[in-house]
């Protein structure tokens, strides 16, 4: 009886057991489902997002080709940089990594730059000269071609042909998928043709084709770029490193890695520079739902990151938000002398002051010991070539960019004409007013034009 008793409990036991992993399985199972579908739905809506801004910029780049008015030329200037900017925010929200994608951002990043520089003209009062229409032109031509890539991209996600799932777990499937749809080389092929524009501004294209002077070091190899990202990421419980690809043909050569965290469901993406080791890119991919912090505090965060990873001697020079995050740009001050184009990019969440982004290829490409920093005349003479209704608020020094691959060491003043503020640069040597933007404050940010 007792042996009878024993089996039956025996069998009730593992029939328990058995039952238990089922739930246990199906539980998981769910729980995956419902993870998938999340993210599925933030990819879907980054994705959404991109395609309307990049619709955006194709729409007002095509209206910039024919406006004749300065003043509406650089309102619908204006509306270029601001969209391509946005458009760049939810292309780096996307699980992609590949050196087209990069193209990609590099394209919006030069749309952005050059639109800007000509709307400052037209807030002079400059019109556009026919070889700026011809750069427009040629800048729609290609934006209208990445609209439609995106646009068969968006046909592929829809029919189910490729989906998020396989983008993020980078399997078979997605190289698969690719080179079926062509979907990344077609990007390739639309930008081909597209060698960047000399224009006078950080990320102009003439600036990145200089040797790259802050990219210092020996190369290095695929282990030690891991060993790199260990660093950079130090405070964090990091799950696994993963190598999506070694980008040698990228404007800096380097290493993309997405790494996973044990307890968070982010998406994290880190560009490793092949020589030297450097940080190139960083960034996070999460939600950020409320404001918490102000303006003032994130700025002190993003101080504080930038000593702590060496980049020392660092000023904040204007910021924008979006969606709760701040991007404020950085430049190296040289004793007192702003270097503009020593600019490094940190991306910060206003809910708890979290860094989700970092760019540094403008300090990596122009960063170095600038030497013979002479001045032809002085601050008080300066001054005598100033508008005598500008109303000096503050004065100091900077080295801005030119369209001649140089740099110019000048004065800058910020002042006030009745109720509009100014930066205006004028050349420390020649006395030469070299540069005049109008500063904005706008909700989500302090703009210059």
């Amino acid at each position: 009886m007792k042996e009878f008793v024993k089996r039956n409990y025996l069998k009730i036991m593992i029939l328990f057991l058995v039952i238990l992993v089922f739930l246990s399985g199906f539980y998981a199972f769910k729980l995956k489902e419902k993870y998938n579908l999340m993210l599925d739905n933030n990819y879907n809506d980054s994705f959404t997002s991109l395609v309307n801004y990049i619709n955006s910029v194709e729409n007002y780049l095509a209206k910039s080709m024919i406006t004749e008015s300065p003043e509406h030329a650089a309102e619908t200037l204006t509306k270029v940089w601001s969209d391509s900017n946005l458009a760049m925010v939810y292309l780096s929200r996307l699980p992609v990594s590949s050196e087209s994608v990069m193209n990609v951002s590099k394209f919006l990043n030069q749309v952005s730059d050059y639109t800007y520089s000509l709307s400052r003209k037209n807030i002079k009062g400059e019109e556009l000269e026919e070889k700026d229409f011809e750069k427009l032109k040629e800048l729609y031509h290609h934006s209208k071609g990445l609209e439609d890539t995106l646009n068969t991209l968006s046909e592929e996600l829809y029919n189910e042909n490729l989906n998020w799932k396989e983008i993020v777990n980078k399997d078979e499937s997605l190289a698969q998928a690719v080179d079926s749809f062509e979907v990344f080389s077609s990007i390739d092929k639309n930008l081909n043709d597209y060698e960047g524009l000399i224009y006078d501004g950080a990320y102009s294209d003439h600036i990145n084709k200089l040797d790259k002077t802050g990219l210092i070091g020996e190369e290095i190899d695929e282990e030690t770029a891991k060993n790199k990202v260990k660093e950079f990421f130090e405070n964090y419980d990091i799950k696994e490193i993963v190598l999506n690809a070694f980008l040698d043909k990228a404007d800096i050569p380097g290493y993309d890695f997405s790494v996973k965290l044990r307890d968070e469901d982010i998406n994290l993406n880190i560009f490793i520079s092949k020589k030297g080791g450097h940080v190139v890119q960083m960034s996070f991919d999460r939600e950020v739902n409320e404001e918490k912090i102000s303006n003032a505090e994130a700025i002190d965060i993003g101080k504080r990151f930038l000593d702590d990873k060496k980049y020392f001697n660092m000023k904040e020079t204007y910021f924008i938000k979006e969606s709760n995050v701040i991007t404020i740009n950085y430049a190296y001050n040289d004793s007192g002398i702003t270097v503009y184009p020593d600019l490094i990019k940190v991306k910060i969440a206003l809910d708890n002051g979290e860094v989700l982004g970092l760019e540094t290829t403008g300090y990596l490409n122009s960063h170095k010991q600038r030497l013979n920093l002479e001045k032809g005349i002085s601050i008080d003479k300066a001054r005598e070539y100033l508008n005598k209704d500008l109303n000096v608020l503050s004065e100091g020094m900077a080295i801005i960019p030119t369209e001649w691959k140089t740099e110019i060491l000048c004065y800058e003043f910020k002042g006030k004409v009745e109720d509009k503020d100014f930066l205006v640069y004028i050349n420390a040597v020649s006395g030469k007013e070299e540069d005049v933007l109008v500063i904005l404050d706008t909700p989500n940010g302090t703009l210059t034009m």
